[in-house]
């Protein structure tokens, strides 16, 4: 290792280099064009959060009393947060350039996305009575020169910034600047962006809602007598801190309430403008706003929140896109049959999205219904719109079951959501749990209590994903249903230490943060660090969404200086080095980016023969494994052990779709074979031929 070789990769700079392997799969022309509009509003949509939440800690140091303390590898917050602007800068050049490359390929297609310059005679008409009928009723439009107090702009939003010069009249002539007022519209957010136009000669035409707006400002502001008019969007993004008061009287869902709604008024840190915009209306927009920050100020385009492009209509066009899975059975498990009674005999692994999420529904309505259940008990973080789990817990709870839910209220920007659907099911009698004071429950995992004669009996699933029928789609995640006692004996323990929380319990078989997550990891790389020293095979293998917790990388550079092979499949922020001789040699890290999200994390510790193998709902991150409760489960049955390691070797043989992690931060693809090999692909079919062997 050379003296002057930095251990460690800036969590930010990797995390931006991850949107860029998103920004590459817009790019990608081996992706259908709809989808790769897709990337774009993903690309758009994490960038949103980014500074919403990791921009915005970053900039909290650099305005502290502390704003010298040093982060990664000696650089300091406020050099940090304008590398970061150069950065996010570049990628959003990059983004529009992909944006106008795409749009191109549309036209060659028929489809053509057009502004208010661009339509025809009955494209108007159409666009007049789009506006009156659909958009004009829920239009907010304020005039602010008179305004004792700035309005609240909302974060993420869109708004047109608009510039009225009224007409100078033959008796006075006013100055530019008291003839000149400003407005602000909100786009609203409760219709689509994308506006269909009839179609001409068979051609489709989009048009954007921003612009369906800026062809009625004569009608919006027909009262007032101008000149001339403009509209330039403008977009804010806030910190997204919650902060909480401490009075003793407030209940936590009260103050969760409360702390979300202060967020709206959280202090600015992006705003975003069309570039075009005139001077004197942006410095009148940043001076009415406190804008100051020059590292929080971004030029941008005519159009913001591409966000939305993860909803642009398909438009008949299903040549234009991947379109979603078919998702397959699991081998040996009826959906039409009692699940409870085929896992009472054998576990069961679900791996969402090849296979289908209902089988989790319907173990939850079995359980809603069967008379000899008596009680369910799960952990909730994130949740579908018109959510069935939700409507199976009511369900029991309205069948005399008891039903305990522990909710995550602070479930990051899903807070609104969990706080009605906490309200939903306690007016329902439904008992809820609001977490431990001081760290997040984000534990996917779910026990049923079953009277079979005179003794109780335990059923239920660990994940790694959220119980979310929507994201179970496009996620990649891992389900175990089982009557293990070993397992669910001690998943009922995280249930009363959620009730109970002074009290440390002791796990024999799960892995649960924040207390034991740590130094059980340790002890697994420690194994095959002693395995390697004595010349016996090691490996680990790996599959999260983050490296990022620095004493569990230093770990792994132990295991390689030991001669352990690490092979690790982190698709999100890597801050291991890899291949660096002396600290890494033995590492190899690659990230896969592709039409599912990869979400699953699979940890294996051995070679296939004497594999200890893991689900986790926690990735190597310090808030995963110091600050939450995370639980880790076992794999007990062979034939799923067989088929995570199989599931990891078909990721690891990936040649497309797969870029490897480095120092650099260049997102090269990696190359192996000549033959194409895809994983997400041939992890399906991997699935169809387990079903193929069954049937023959």
């Amino acid at each position: 290792m050379q003296i002057n070789q930095p251990k460690y990769i800036d969590r930010e700079k990797s995390w931006l280099a991850f949107n860029e392997r998103v920004l590459q799969e817009a790019a990608d022309h081996t992706v259908p064009l709809l989808d790769r509009l897709r990337f774009l509003g993903i690309f758009s949509n994490n960038l949103d959060e980014f500074f919403r939440v990791r921009y915005a800690t970053v900039r909290r140091i650099s305005i502290s009393k502390d704003n010298n303390k040093k982060l990664i590898n000696g650089v300091q917050a406020k050099t940090l947060l304008q590398e970061i602007t150069e950065i996010v800068i570049k990628q959003q050049a990059k983004s529009l350039s992909i944006l106008q490359e795409i749009e191109t390929e549309l036209e060659n297609e028929g489809i053509f996305i057009v502004d208010e310059t661009q339509v025809t005679k009955e494209q108007i008409d159409f666009i007049h009575e789009f506006f009156i009928h659909k958009v004009s009723p829920v239009l907010v439009t304020i005039i602010l020169n008179d305004l004792a107090e700035f309005p609240l702009v909302r974060d993420s939003y869109g708004y047109l910034a608009v510039k009225m010069v009224k007409k100078t009249t033959e008796d006075s002539v006013k100055s530019l600047k008291k003839r000149t007022r400003y407005a602000l519209i909100e786009i609203p957010a409760q219709i689509n962006r994308f506006v269909e136009l009839p179609a001409i000669d068979g051609k489709q035409y989009i048009i954007m809602l921003d612009d369906v707006i800026r062809m009625n400002l004569d009608n919006i502001f027909s009262i007032f007598d101008y000149e001339n008019i403009s509209a330039h969007m403008i977009k804010i993004t806030r910190d997204a801190e919650l902060d909480f008061d401490s009075d003793l009287h407030k209940s936590f869902l009260e103050k969760i309430s409360n702390s979300v709604r202060e967020r709206r008024v959280g202090e600015v840190v992006r705003f975003v403008y069309d570039s075009k915009i005139d001077k004197d209306t942006l410095d009148f927009f940043l001076d009415k706003m406190d804008i100051e920050a020059v590292d929080s100020i971004i030029p941008g385009g005519r159009y913001h929140n591409r966000r939305d492009y993860m909803n642009f209509p398909n438009l008949g066009r299903k040549d234009l896109t991947i379109g979603k899975l078919n998702p397959l059975p699991v081998s040996g498990l009826s959906i039409e049959g009692s699940i409870i009674q085929q896992i009472k005999h054998k576990d069961f692994l679900v791996h969402t999205p090849f296979q289908s999420f209902n089988y989790v529904v319907k173990f939850l309505r079995e359980a809603a219904l069967d008379p000899k259940v008596t009680s369910i008990k799960i952990t909730l973080y994130r949740l579908a719109k018109n959510s069935q789990i939700i409507s199976s817990l009511i369900n029991a709870a309205k069948n005399g079951k008891q039903v305990t839910v522990q909710i995550e209220l602070q479930a990051r920007f899903d807070e609104t959501s969990n706080i009605n659907y906490a309200e939903i099911m306690q007016a329902e009698g439904i008992k809820l749990i609001f977490g431990v004071k001081g760290l997040k429950v984000h534990s996917k995992i779910c026990v049923v209590e079953r009277l079979e004669g005179k003794k109780i009996k335990r059923y239920g699933f660990v994940s790694t994903g959220n119980f979310n029928e929507s994201t179970s789609n496009i996620y990649t995640d891992v389900t175990v249903l089982t009557s293990d006692s070993r397992i669910m004996k001690e998943v009922n323990k995280v249930f009363e230490f959620f009730e109970v929380n002074y009290k440390i319990y002791r796990y024999k078989d799960l892995i649960v943060s924040p207390h034991y997550t740590r130094s059980k990891f340790t002890k697994l790389i420690e194994d095959e660090i002693e395995k390697a020293l004595n010349d016996k095979p090691a490996m680990i293998r790996l599959k999260m969404n983050s490296l990022s917790d620095y004493k569990m990388i230093d770990k792994l550079y132990d295991a390689s200086r030991a001669g352990v092979k690490v092979q690790l499949i982190v698709r999100g922020i890597c801050c291991l080095i890899p291949g660096v001789p002396g600290l890494s040699d033995n590492i190899e890290a690659v990230s896969i980016v592709d039409n599912l999200l990869e979400h699953s994390r699979i940890y294996i510790f051995g070679t296939d023969e004497e594999a200890k193998v893991y689900i986790s709902s926690a990735d190597f991150m310090t808030r995963n494994i110091d600050e939450r409760v995370e639980v880790t489960c076992p794999i007990y049955d062979d034939a799923i052990k067989t088929e995570l390691i199989d599931t990891f070797k078909i990721y690891w043989k990936g040649n497309v779709k797969v870029r490897l992690h480095s120092e650099r931060l260049e997102n090269r693809y990696r190359r192996l074979g000549e033959e194409r090999f895809k994983a997400q692909e041939e992890l399906y079919n991997y699935y169809r031929n387990k079903i193929e062997v069954v049937l023959d």
